[in-house]
């Protein structure tokens, strides 16, 4: 199990003590018969709930959990501390989901982060002068500087830098809110079905000319290894580090590994506010994205109910999906069922196995779920305060805002924290993203105190062949706060209590499959028409009626809202057809 452990400086020491915040259910009693059932009730299931209920679907959600929002949950580890339990930031929220659903009138609260990246050195500074450390935000003229640091060739280079990601990365979005070509539409039936199909080659048509001459260099970011690209840009290796990070983060890769480059793409893709590719933290934690949907989606008339945990899709005689029985026993009908869970829980113990073929089942046990994530969510009585960048009297700079990156200061600790997992080994070194959201959002912890996100990587799923064990988690977390109290002096003494998630325990808890956050590796035999599977990009199983809705299908994880919105209009175009 996870260990959460409060210490409170002797009070309760020792002690696992987690209050949580409950989501609250539905007013309306749970039917027995809906048009569509949606399994999970997170982002991207309460997404294709709230736009199916739009498009006149009766519509309830089935969450098994005591909380709403999956991945994107808010939970009260500690008293008084409120966490972003597994996801952490917010960006890649589709600009037209927000707006349809009006999530500011439904509560959601963003607070922007500007700059948006610290990472500090571990050296000793000149002559009585602090580390050096590199800060990145919004201010060219400010990143220029902080950029001319280490390199005044890269300070020059790095607006360019930007230029060439953003145009790369808008080309994208068509791609993003529609699904996949229909390539057996384009190409077989009657040419009634094909001119339908052909309407499905609107969005790569719109992408090719967005890049136009530049459609070679997209090809390279995406299949080359992001060193080979940022090995040409820039000479500095605290840059080529930070960056390189985004290219890794949340997957078992390495910077020199080829198709990590998209993996920086998809994170630099996102929008926030109408701004290109901000990040920010929610108010009261991710939770408050996924009760601003839930509100929305309870506006139109959807059924939420969280603690009803599915047993299984009941597939009919005529092998077609009719509702879904719950742990309990209870049976409810419906004429179709989507499953925001990961392909591998929908098609290995959702839907029944006789209603698949073997080789389909042998297909989705190959689907890539490596995770190298291990989260710990600190409770602090104080800010930390890092030697490179000091602050008085406990208050906070523009850094704690960031997304601070330590051992982040050279490409080549990050590769040695790869091999090490890998290996089957925890990283000695992790490369360790602290995010202190409470910096900006004072309603996440007590008066002094704060809540601090560590995004920790690499560690395997199983440590050289066995299961993880409460004194590994503790282990790890110990390493790791080692590696912060080097950069911030006195981190260790302000813990007063820590949360512990392996990979093991972000799939048992929160339903990823090996704890991977994006519902599967976002490899390029993994993405587009290939997610999960190449059978599977329209979000239609082999089960009729059975849908897939969550970040497993296309466009991935991360990307909130867009695989429940293709997967909702999906589902009513079927329904209009039949």
């Amino acid at each position: 199990m996870a260990a959460a452990v409060w210490t409170d400086r002797g009070r309760r020491a020792g002690t696992v003590v987690r209050t949580v915040t409950r989501s609250k259910s539905s007013h309306s009693a749970l039917k027995s018969q809906y048009d569509a059932l949606v399994i999970g009730g997170g982002h991207n299931g309460l997404v294709a709930a709230t736009y199916l209920q739009k498009g006149g679907v009766k519509t309830a959600v089935l969450e098994r959990r005591h909380v709403l929002g999956g991945a994107a949950v808010s939970e009260e580890i500690f008293p008084g501390f409120h966490f972003s339990r597994c996801s952490y930031l917010l960006s890649l929220l589709r600009p037209h989901i927000y707006s349809d659903l009006e999530l500011k009138k439904h509560g959601l609260k963003v607070y922007m982060r500007d700059p948006h990246a610290f990472t500090p050195m571990l050296e000793e500074g000149v002559k009585g002068a602090p580390p050096r450390s590199l800060t990145l935000g919004s201010d060219l003229a400010l990143n220029q500087m902080e950029i001319g640091k280490f390199s005044q060739k890269d300070a020059k280079a790095y607006s360019d830098f930007n230029a060439y990601l953003e145009k790369l990365a808008a080309a994208i979005h068509p791609l993003l809110d529609a699904p996949p070509v229909d390539i057996l539409g384009v190409t077989t039936g009657s040419l009634r079905r094909r001119l339908a199909a052909s309407k499905t080659l609107q969005p790569i048509i719109k992408c090719g000319l967005k890049l136009g001459r530049n459609i070679p260099e997209f090809y390279e970011i995406v299949t080359a290894p992001i060193m080979k690209i940022l090995n040409r840009w820039f000479e500095s290796e605290p840059l080529r580090a930070t960056l390189a990070t985004d290219a890794v983060i949340g997957a078992m890769t390495s910077p020199s590994t080829p198709g990590s480059g998209y993996v920086l793409l998809h994170h630099v893709m996102g929008e926030l506010e109408k701004e290109k590719g901000a990040w920010g933290y929610v108010e009261g934690g991710m939770g408050g994205v996924s009760q601003a949907i839930a509100s929305a989606a309870r506006s139109y008339g959807v059924d939420i109910f969280t603690e009803k945990e599915v047993e299984q899709v009941l597939v009919g005689s005529d092998g077609a999906a009719r509702g879904v029985v719950l742990k309990d026993g209870t049976e409810i009908q419906s004429k179709v069922v989507l499953s925001n869970a990961t392909p591998y829980i929908t098609f290995k113990y959702l839907a029944p196995q006789d209603a698949l073929s073997p080789d389909f089942i042998k297909a989705v046990d190959q689907i890539d779920y490596t995770s190298p994530v291990t989260k710990i969510n600190v409770a602090v009585d104080k800010l930390p305060n890092f030697l490179a960048c000091p602050t008085p009297d406990g208050k906070p700079g523009p850094h704690h805002q960031c997304s601070i990156h330590l051992n982040c200061e050279s490409v080549e600790v990050l590769e040695t924290a790869y091999k090490e997992a890998m290996n089957g080994r925890p990283s000695s070194r992790p490369m360790l993203e602290m995010t202190i959201p409470s910096v900006l959002d004072p309603t996440l912890a007590p008066p002094g105190c704060h809540v601090v996100s560590l995004f920790t990587q690499f560690t395997p799923y199983h440590i050289e062949g066995r299961e993880w064990t409460d004194q590994d988690r503790e282990a790890f977390a110990d390493t790791a706060f080692d590696w912060v109290e080097q950069y911030a002096p006195g981190f260790k003494k302000s813990v007063v209590g820590r949360d512990v998630l392996a990979p093991p325990d972000l799939e048992r808890i929160f339903g990823l499959t090996g704890g991977n956050i994006f519902h599967g590796s976002m490899s390029l035999d993994q993405l587009y028409l290939a997610r999960p599977l190449p059978s599977l990009s329209d979000y239609r199983s082999p089960v009729k009626g059975l849908y897939l809705c969550g970040s497993g299908s296309h466009p991935g994880g991360g990307v909130m809202g867009s695989p429940g919105w293709n997967a909702a209009l999906t589902v009513i175009a079927d329904l209009k057809s039949h």
